[in-house]
């Protein structure tokens, strides 16, 4: 996309925009905008010149009218949640879709929709009342796009996929402010592109979704233990790899988080099922004793607030991802968890810091091929993911920097691309600046095409990078 123009009276919005009902925010507006412009991490916070609040369709589209004619760099914003930046911009604007959160439930026919901007908490809420779910993710103040949009693993993952597999068709605003809807049966082409890369195509201002009865609660919650534990919890996980049915998932990990900012490892469970069936899967974790052991018998809906606390909007952060193969060696996993710790410990408060294990049954997942949509990490590995937090900001690229080499580290043992097909790297964990090819693999080529028939000037340029292409067609 084209260099903003330098003579452009972002004030002139308020007037533009009238005719819609988006609330257009700048830096003259207080409180108002400097609250619009706070993200999950603090040194995602960029200055925006003017914030969009809209509302309906209609506003993106005027909005990216202006955009379009004045050559104006701009973001959306969904949730806020990108550690790398992708929903905020310095001096540019941004489409804030917090204002559209409204979810509907069709009981009848199993199906959630809801607006471009809800969280997951609207999302679960709202299906609850109905004895449904679908899949979502882990931490209920996530945006609903961009976790789907990158694909979206989840607790029901294990039984029903990903949230892109259980996604059933998007409204979305494309680059030319046009309105379409995108499904296998309309627009099937740009369905398939946005189901793993659809920041790139336009704005999604509905998603519609599956859902499935999830009448019952489910028996979940956090273990901790002492790090001396590690090797036989990676022994329970390389078990957990061969036993679990789907209706299980288990997220591991290490952290030092307060009160005590002492070393643990942090064992998340999940059974979709009884309390006593989900104490007889997971027998092995509860005889070794934990610290403490925070798990019960929970309505799905309050399933994924259980990390919120852990997740809170302080301080700066940076996620980070990588993948691992089971069975893992206990040794290995010690020695991760040594350079870990010491990273964080002579680093003052980076407590909160994580690296963690998503151990999440991916047979399901495995189901629908690479190729079937832009989405590429579908293979015989797991994801395994770093969350680091602190307060300074001189920290900044030696935590960027240390964050890759373990994660590099961890990855030794999932050679994916060779020997599963898939990219090993989930686009949702990976930096802006990442190359298309280790996110999207051999669906690179496609994906270029397909922006050159539907965003062939780039509008959409803030994020993961594809370069428009036409197709060539070979007589």
């Amino acid at each position: 996309m084209a260099s903003a123009s330098t003579n452009f009276d972002y004030s002139s919005l308020k007037q533009l925009l009238n005719d819609t009902h988006a609330q257009v925010l700048m830096p003259t507006d207080g409180d108002e905008y400097e609250k619009s412009i706070v993200r999950w991490s603090e040194h995602c916070i960029k200055r925006a010149a003017a914030v969009v609040k809209v509302t309906s369709p209609d506003d993106v589209s005027a909005t990216l009218a202006q955009i379009r004619e004045h050559k104006i760099p701009f973001t959306v914003r969904g949730g806020g949640h990108s550690t790398f930046g992708a929903a905020s911009i310095e001096d540019g604007i941004v489409i804030d879709l917090s204002k559209m959160r409204n979810v509907t439930v069709d009981a009848k026919a199993q199906t959630i929709k809801a607006e471009g901007g809800t969280l997951w908490e609207d999302v679960d809420l709202e299906a609850a009342k109905h004895g449904l779910a679908t899949v979502g993710g882990t931490v209920n103040h996530t945006g609903v796009g961009g976790l789907t949009l990158g694909g979206g693993y989840g607790y029901l993952t294990g039984r029903y996929g990903l949230a892109i597999d259980n996604l059933l068709s998007v409204d979305i605003v494309l680059a030319s402010g046009k309105q379409v809807t995108a499904s296998e049966t309309s627009n099937p082409d740009l369905f398939w592109a946005v189901r793993g890369a659809g920041q790139n195509f336009g704005v999604v201002t509905t998603f519609t979704f599956q859902a499935y009865p999830q009448a019952n609660p489910v028996f979940a919650g956090p273990l901790i233990f002492l790090p001396d534990k590690i090797p036989q919890i990676v022994e329970f996980a390389n078990k957990f790899h061969t036993i679990n049915d789907g209706n299980q998932a288990l997220v591991w990990g290490f952290s030092a988080p307060p009160p005590a900012n002492a070393p643990v490892v942090l064992c998340q469970i999940f059974h979709n099922g009884t309390e006593e069936d989900g104490k007889a899967f997971f027998a092995d974790l509860f005889e070794l004793g934990p610290i403490a052991d925070m798990s019960s018998l929970i309505p799905y809906e309050k399933l994924n607030t259980m990390f919120n606390q852990t997740a809170g909007f302080d301080g700066r952060k940076q996620f980070g991802g990588g993948a691992f193969k089971l069975p893992l060696d206990p040794g290995f996993v010690v020695q991760l968890h040594a350079e870990f710790n010491a990273f964080v410990a002579s680093h003052e408060g980076m407590n909160e810091s994580m690296l963690a294990f998503e151990t999440i049954p991916y047979n399901k997942i495995n189901e629908v091929p690479n190729e079937c949509m832009s989405f590429s990490n579908r293979g015989d590995y797991y994801n395994v993911a770093t969350m680091f937090k602190w307060f300074d900001s001189s920290l900044d690229n030696e935590i960027r920097t240390f964050s890759r080499n373990l994660l590099k580290k961890a990855s030794e043992t999932a050679s994916s691309r060779s020997k599963d097909g898939g990219v090993g790297q989930y686009a949702n964990y990976a930096a802006m600046d990442v190359d298309a090819n280790d996110v999207f693999g051999p669906n690179v080529k496609k994906l270029e095409e397909l922006k050159h028939k539907y965003d062939s000037d780039n509008l959409f340029s803030h994020g993961t990078r594809l370069t428009p292409r036409p197709l060539v067609v070979v007589n």
